[in-house]
């Protein structure tokens, strides 16, 4: 039986490739990836000139593909960046949520027909967990990045440093299935012009704080990164936790302006996704941790 699903989830990372999708194995039954993490590199095969991330080392290459798959039954990832793919998750209410609360698939509804639109048609996969996600082609003229909750409630999307959990794959014994027909469209313009972020506005120069000096903002990356090793190596039942404390450890290069915010929350954002937890629980525990350390944050230190 295990031989079986080897092969099946082989067949599907395969049929992946051929479709010009790269692919990277995915743990056993989980969306987490199966990659080592930075802390754990050995610094030897694709690593060894620095550590690769599970976006730099998808491939299309069927032998290494063949190679990584026979190790494992591995779920399948598809890193939709260098896939030239944009694909919208509409996910479904919590269990905890309000009876009768519309889920991303009426949310998105809802949008195109305020905004005067068909509901777009594509390629349609049916997650593990009852969700949809919608497969497109990502334009040439923009590189594109994930997004929670920009289009809609419940509507996030994956492109540049993200990935999706491919056909064939199945988490909690459900698998991820293709719903009617497999042709995959362009990204409609106008869903593209709410995912390009807007352009800065022109402003006067005005004198602004001191410069950051290079030593402190070192030490505030550092910790930065120190961190985001602590929430990949979370535990499960500990993950959440995890987040909101090393979240909170970096807030305070934020609030001394050593880190840009929106780094610190793209970084963790990708941290808390790769251990399992949702885009939404993500940017909840994100926000509410950064929001408590810049409200809270004491002034910096003198140096002696």
């Amino acid at each position: 039986m295990t031989h079986d699903r080897n092969t099946t989830l082989l067949d599907a990372a395969l049929r992946a490739a051929e479709r010009g999708w790269h692919v990277f194995p995915l743990r056993p039954g989980d969306k987490r990836p199966a990659l080592h993490g930075q802390t754990a590199c050995p610094g030897t095969g694709p690593c060894a000139t620095g550590h690769l991330k599970w976006e730099q080392r998808a491939t299309t290459d069927p032998d290494r593909i063949r190679a990584a798959w026979s190790a494992g039954a591995w779920n399948v990832g598809i890193a939709t960046g260098p896939s030239g793919l944009v694909v919208v998750d509409l996910d479904r209410p919590k269990p905890n949520s309000e009876a009768g609360a519309p889920d991303g698939a009426a949310n998105l509804s809802a949008l195109c027909e305020r905004a005067g639109h068909l509901v777009p048609r594509t390629r349609t996969v049916r997650t593990a967990s009852g969700g949809r996600h919608w497969y497109f082609a990502a334009p040439a003229a923009a590189r594109l990045h994930n997004t929670a909750g920009t289009l809609a409630p419940l509507v996030d999307t994956r492109a540049w440093g993200g990935y999706v959990v491919a056909t064939g794959s199945a988490v909690n014994g459900r698998r991820y299935t293709v719903e009617g027909p497999a042709l995959i469209n362009p990204l409609p313009a106008w869903l593209l012009q709410r995912l390009v972020p807007p352009h800065p506005k022109p402003v006067a120069v005005v004198p602004g704080p001191a410069p950051v000096p290079l030593r402190a903002h070192r030490y505030a990356e550092t910790v930065l990164q120190r961190e985001r090793d602590t929430v990949r190596a979370a535990g499960e039942g500990r993950r959440n936790t995890t987040l909101l404390t090393s979240v909170r450890a970096v807030g305070r290069f934020v609030a001394w302006g050593d880190l840009p915010r929106h780094v610190v929350e793209a970084a963790f954002q990708e941290e808390g996704e790769a251990v399992g937890l949702t885009p939404a629980e993500c940017r909840a525990t994100v926000t509410s941790a950064l929001d408590w350390s810049i409200r809270t944050c004491r002034p910096r230190p003198e140096a002696a």
